[in-house]
């Protein structure tokens, strides 16, 4: 392969149809709204589960997730009336690489960390 023709040649292209899907799953809330479905969640239950999430950032997330297909939102018919979400399919399908990606991020948290630390004590 010739390292020019790479170079001059964007990776990642602006009108990529992956760059939305990706910004939106690199979300933190995406990824911890993922983890709380595990079964249909009411909005509140969702919300009590993320500690620091707004309702405002917590609405537009499940619409994004909605919007992209990996959750299914219904309306029950309760007094008053509740929402209730799960996933899709689409979304069933992502819990695999969403899951190890959660697990490396649990496995090196504490070295990540540590460098943090020690990036900001050099940097100081």
């Amino acid at each position: 392969m010739n390292s020019k023709a790479s170079v001059a040649t964007p990776r990642f292209v602006a009108n990529c149809p992956t760059r939305p899907i990706l910004d939106q799953v690199a979300d933190k809330w995406t990824m911890m709204v993922l983890a709380v479905l595990e079964e249909p969640t009411r909005f509140n239950e969702i919300r009590r589960q993320l500690e620091g999430v707004t309702q405002r950032v917590l609405t537009q997330t499940l619409r994004r997730l909605e919007r992209n297909g990996l959750v299914v939102r219904r309306v029950l018919e309760t007094s008053p009336v509740g929402v209730e979400y799960s996933l899709t399919p689409l979304g069933e399908s992502f819990r695999e690489p969403f899951t190890r990606l959660y697990e490396w991020a649990l496995a090196n948290s504490d070295e990540i960390e540590e460098r943090q630390r020690s990036f900001d004590a050099r940097n100081a």
